[in-house]
């Protein structure tokens, strides 16, 4: 896509979803006061803490570096980015994000493309331009924290389906909670920059505070959203079943990131994608 030159990707401002509001009588930390990991939830007596992963290098190599990539668009007049994934679909053509990176503010973006395997202003898979977007009918309606999930149909470059240039991964819905996952994306505000996968590590906790959602201990930042969250990942391949997307932060725990339960309504708009024709 001609209009996404090499200047315009490394000028494009990391978006980010509005803080969602704690909810009423939710626990909050005193003034002052980090949260590094969640509290141990009553009743069963589980512990759900997750031990501490900062945002690090992806340098493994792998399907992840070739299915993952930081997605470009406009909204509100200014050229933003997120991050997603390439998954196995019927068209071979489906790229899973955040809600909030295809519609924010009542409006779709405009000028939306995919680039996997972003590397440094590398294109090395090329760019691929989106020709629907989809997303859950609470994220369309009114923007639902817990429903941020989308889904992009890109079109076809160089007569071969994105699947069939950079591989696709698996997708998971209705899932047990609480599983150790991996976290990957295009951070780029800072300490991040935008020019490399990052990833993170550990057990998953339930949201207590504002949504149903899930939760990591990790630190990426924005631009990082839309980016996959992956069940039974294996380093040595790169390869495992996406369950969520990075989505959201509260601004006094920046050391946890958010992401949506892949329940019903997701996997809604992922079959909707893959029967839709890409050209």
């Amino acid at each position: 896509m001609t209009y996404w030159t090499e200047r315009r990707m490394e000028a494009a401002q990391p978006l980010d979803v509005p803080d969602p509001k704690v909810a009423p009588n939710a626990a909050e930390p005193r003034q002052g006061t980090a949260w590094t990991a969640p509290p141990t939830r009553g009743g069963s007596g589980a512990t759900t803490q997750a031990a501490r992963s900062s945002g690090a290098a992806w340098t493994k190599g792998g399907a992840v570096a070739r299915t993952t990539g930081r997605i470009f668009f406009t909204t509100q007049g200014r050229n933003a980015s997120c991050s997603g994934t390439a998954v196995t679909s019927a068209n071979k053509s489906v790229v899973l994000t955040a809600g909030h990176c295809v519609k924010m503010s009542g409006a779709f973006h405009t000028n939306w493309v995919f680039v996997p395997g972003y590397d440094k202003g590398q294109r090395p898979f090329g760019t691929w331009p989106a020709t629907r977007l989809l997303t859950t009918p609470q994220w369309n309606s009114g923007e639902d924290i817990n429903f941020d999930v989308a889904a992009a149909v890109v079109a076809p470059v160089n007569g071969k389906t994105l699947v069939d240039t950079v591989g696709g991964q698996g997708v998971a819905f209705n899932q047990p909670r609480r599983q150790q996952m991996y976290a990957f994306g295009y951070p780029a505000a800072a300490p991040y920059d935008g020019s490399k996968l990052v990833y993170c590590g550990g057990r998953t906790f339930d949201d207590f505070l504002a949504s149903r959602g899930l939760g990591l201990t990790c630190d990426m930042t924005g631009g990082s959203s839309g980016g996959p969250w992956m069940l039974n990942f294996t380093e040595s391949t790169g390869l495992g079943t996406q369950n969520s997307v990075n989505s959201f932060k509260y601004n006094f725990a920046p050391n946890w990131m958010f992401g949506p339960y892949f329940g019903t309504e997701a996997q809604a708009v992922y079959q909707a994608a893959q029967t839709t024709n890409a050209a």
